[in-house]
């Protein structure tokens, strides 16, 4: 028995082409979280689609927290860009014998890319209950699904991304005077790059590698490390 809705409009179950699905895969597999952008500028009409992009992201209870803040003014980019800097310190403090090689690495590019965009959540989304009762994070999951549209539809459209967290959320909340309770998950800056990286910055700069899929991988219960999945059993990267 069918558990399409009676009556409801529907969009055939069928696959991509294998040109269309190739495409999905590069963006996916081409996206980087970019820092060093080259200036220029990025059509209204392209912008538009890339926030059209973010806002059909799926969202828990329909609720659509996320909000769009596009900053364009010199000044208040300069001011972003010291709330950057100021985590950037506090973070290499932080991070003790890493601190040195931290600072080595670009976490920004507020003053180089065309567009600012700050993603924030509104106040009010407490109210939200379908599918947050327990878990009141999927207001922030819902966000990241946002983000994660607009930064495949940029690689689309050959543009670049970089989605920076280093900043204080209540001191940037106060910057951009948002009401109460609202709370800024990312400070997104966006436009075109000479190139995209041939892999992630960070493992490009020896900071991190990607772990192996089968070492994220279980099966039906929680596992160590690598035993859900051996190097030949189930899927591979």
């Amino acid at each position: 028995m069918s558990d399409t809705p009676f009556n409801a409009p529907t969009i055939a179950a069928t696959a991509f082409s294998e040109a269309e699905r190739a495409a999905v895969y590069r963006a996916i597999h081409e996206r980087r979280d970019m820092r060093h952008f080259a200036g220029g500028q990025v059509d209204e009409v392209v912008l538009l689609r890339l926030l059209r992009a973010a806002h059909h992201a799926p969202s828990v209870g329909f609720m659509q927290p996320w909000r769009f803040i596009r900053v364009r003014d010199a000044q208040m980019r300069s001011r972003i860009h010291a709330l950057v800097e100021d985590e950037r310190l506090r973070t290499a403090q932080a991070l003790g014998e890493r601190e040195a090689d931290f600072m080595k690495l670009k976490v920004q590019g507020v003053l180089q890319a065309a567009e600012v965009l700050v993603v924030a959540m509104p106040p009010g989304r407490e109210a939200h209950v379908f599918g947050r009762r327990t878990l009141p994070e999927m207001d922030v999951a819902s966000t990241a699904c946002a983000i994660q549209n607009l930064w495949l539809a940029a690689r689309a459209e050959g543009l670049g991304m970089g989605w920076v967290s280093l900043f204080e959320p209540q001191a940037l909340a106060q910057l951009l005077g948002m009401p109460a309770d609202a709370h800024p998950l990312a400070v997104l800056c966006l436009g075109p790059v000479e190139a995209y990286y041939a892999e992630p910055m960070l493992q490009q700069e020896r900071w991190a590698s990607r772990a192996p899929l089968q070492h994220m991988l279980m099966d039906e219960c929680w596992q160590d490390a690598g035993a859900g999945a051996s190097a030949d059993q189930g899927p591979q990267p």
